[in-house]
């Protein structure tokens, strides 16, 4: 099971020269910051676009600079940096602010150490702009067993094609391919997901699940499809995996 901590920490190589000094307002919130009633203090720096704005059900897609308001660095992501973050698990008054944002928006935030989620004795500044925001990954409704407009093949493997691919390139058994998944038991726990760690998971194919192996050679790239995969073409000979049939909704990025 993925699991994500309150804050990610980290820790990129970064020359002494190029790291941010504190910033002048670290603990002096200016006059036209708006004050939250839980003492949360935010000013938006930039406007964004559109109307949409996160919510706990969301990942985001941030490039932030955090100091602790003693001026100490904590996390700094260059221009070329992001880091995607399931709402509920950031910073709580971070998120709290995040929430107020739409996309392309940049926005300062002090955060005061009731709602730093417990993690250090002070408070915390955020330097934010959010560049997306990503829908969590749904539990399929059709997750206990494949529907009667699947496709099943020899070997048991069920599939359906939520969206066409592009061309009719398809990898072959000794490809490395890069996708993007989510994956559930039978009862709709979700176990996996390379969505929620925010970066694609790249594997030559004949390493991975015969399920994989066997679905993935029949999508072309930009597709993405649901695999009902028996137990027999997924972990049985690992207990410490889920068990009997798994579910995955897999996109196929690119084909190595």
């Amino acid at each position: 099971m993925i699991r994500v901590s309150l804050i990610l920490l980290v820790a990129f190589s970064l020359f002494a020269a190029e790291l941010p000094q504190a910033p002048a307002d670290l603990n002096h919130p200016p006059a036209d910051a708006e004050k939250l009633a839980d003492g949360l203090i935010t000013k938006r720096v930039a406007a964004g676009t559109g109307n949409l704005h996160p919510t706990d059900d969301d990942l985001v897609r941030v490039r932030f600079t955090a100091w602790k308001s003693d001026g100490t660095l904590i996390q700094h992501l260059s221009p070329a940096q992001s880091l995607l973050l399931a709402v509920p698990k950031m910073v709580p008054g971070w998120a709290e602010a995040v929430k107020l944002m739409v996309i392309g928006e940049h926005r300062i935030t002090w955060v005061p150490q009731p709602l730093n989620g417990g993690k250090i004795d002070l408070g915390m500044y955020f330097d934010t702009e959010l560049l997306e925001i990503v829908p969590r990954p749904i539990t399929p409704p059709d997750v206990a067993a494949p529907p009667a407009d699947a496709t099943t093949t020899a070997s048991g493997l069920a599939y359906k094609v939520l969206r066409p691919g592009r061309g009719d390139k398809h990898p072959s058994r000794a490809s490395k391919v890069a996708v993007h998944y989510s994956g559930w038991t039978t009862n709709g726990r979700m176990f996996d997901s390379s969505v929620l760690r925010g970066t694609p998971s790249e594997f030559p194919l004949d390493e991975v699940i015969k399920g994989w192996t066997e679905g993935l050679q029949l999508m072309t790239v930009g597709e993405k499809t649901r695999f009902w995969i028996p137990a027999k073409l997924a972990y049985p000979h690992d207990r410490t995996k889920p068990q009997g049939m798994l579910v995955f909704d897999i996109e196929l990025i690119s084909i190595k």
